[in-house]
């Protein structure tokens, strides 16, 4: 895909981090060029379920207005802890060490960006989290031909839930030959 081979500086240090930590799971860069493009049209909260590294809330943090605020919760206290170090500077970023449901306090969310599939299961949950309009974008997705979607022999039935609920205007993205996504707009 085309896009320039540079990235934020903040995605850059979050990208530096999960090289030192072992972490090969991190968003790839289309995914984080999505989460700034749709970042850039959200006001309010923006939140990261699930921050890892950061990568993802510093894809958010790039392409946010100034007066939007981004949260962020990791369930390790160190990494949690690595992170912050590195939001230090920035204004509008905030990572909490917790359970993702610690961001509950923080809603309601105009974009949230999951990574984790236990959360991805919980959708009555996350619907509640997201203001009317708000958008939540799931990602590690393995692309289907079929539907119903259909991984590894059996039925995706977290993507199929995602795709199906009326509750959302979703669509699933082929990020890459081997990725998608989806993005699911509160209705």
């Amino acid at each position: 895909m085309s896009a320039p081979a540079e990235v934020p500086a903040l995605v850059s240090s979050t990208l530096d981090l999960s090289r030192q930590r072992g972490f090969i799971t991190s968003i790839r860069n289309e995914t984080g060029r999505l989460l700034a493009s749709l970042a850039a049209s959200r006001t309010g909260t923006l939140a990261e379920l699930g921050t890892g590294c950061g990568v993802g809330s510093a894809w958010l943090s790039s392409g946010a207005p100034k007066d939007a605020r981004v949260v962020s919760a990791e369930l390790d206290p160190a990494l949690a802890g690595d992170v912050q170090k590195i939001f230090a500077q920035t204004d509008n970023v905030d990572v909490i060490a917790g359970d993702w449901s610690t961001l509950e306090q923080y809603a309601p969310f105009s974009l949230l960006f999951i990574d984790i599939r236990e959360v991805m299961e919980s959708i009555d949950v996350i619907a509640d989290l997201l203001e009317p309009g708000g958008i939540a974008v799931l990602d590690d997705f393995v692309p289907s031909a079929f539907w119903p979607p259909i991984v590894e022999g059996r039925v995706d039935t977290v993507r199929e839930q995602w795709l199906t609920d009326e509750r959302f205007a979703a669509v699933e993205m082929l990020i890459d030959v081997d990725a998608s996504l989806i993005i699911a707009t509160r209705r």
